[in-house]
């Protein structure tokens, strides 16, 4: 077996995720996003420890990513949403506030991924992730079909191997 492959069966088969929609719009009958990110990991064997919709405020936002991130059941968090360059998009600060190491090539991959479906708009994503207190952090857009690409093509593959890593 390839050494790379082998190295990536040692993550857990299971991963606890928590999910945060920020939006100043959207609740629960219409967080179709949020929706999105919780069936795909559940569809993929991980477990959904919870999912809350936020304002768009980057004080809330870290309040909720620290509160989540200390869970004991809570290896990932995922948000969706205020990733733009909007005025109220503040969740590329609240989560690059709080990570302490960025994972700077998941942004530059989705955004590769994202220019093949809608060309040169997806420069305006700022989609990131990294590592917080050994949990990943990763923040999508809040568009339901970004979220389906990143999740398929990026997190959902690597998942596993990502929480494997970070706990090193």
């Amino acid at each position: 077996m390839r050494p790379d492959i082998e190295h990536r069966q040692m993550g857990p088969s299971t991963v606890r995720c928590f999910v945060l929609t920020v939006s100043d719009t959207r609740t629960d009958a219409t967080d179709t996003s949020g929706r999105a990110i919780a069936d795909l990991l559940q569809s993929a064997g991980h477990q959904v420890a919870g999912h809350t919709i936020a304002r768009d405020d980057a004080n809330e936002v870290k309040l909720i990513v620290h509160e989540q991130l200390a869970r004991e059941d809570v290896d990932v968090m995922i948000t969706t949403g205020g990733t733009g360059i909007a005025s109220r998009d503040t969740t590329y600060e609240a989560i690059d506030g709080v990570l302490d190491k960025r994972l700077d090539g998941f942004g530059e991959l989705f955004r590769m991924l994202s220019y093949e479906q809608i060309g040169p708009a997806a420069m305006l994503s700022r989609a990131l992730a990294g590592i917080s207190r050994g949990k990943i952090v990763i923040a999508l857009p809040g568009s339901e079909n970004a979220v389906t690409l990143a999740m398929e093509k990026l997190v959902l593959p690597e998942l596993s191997h990502l929480v494997q890593q970070a706990r090193k």
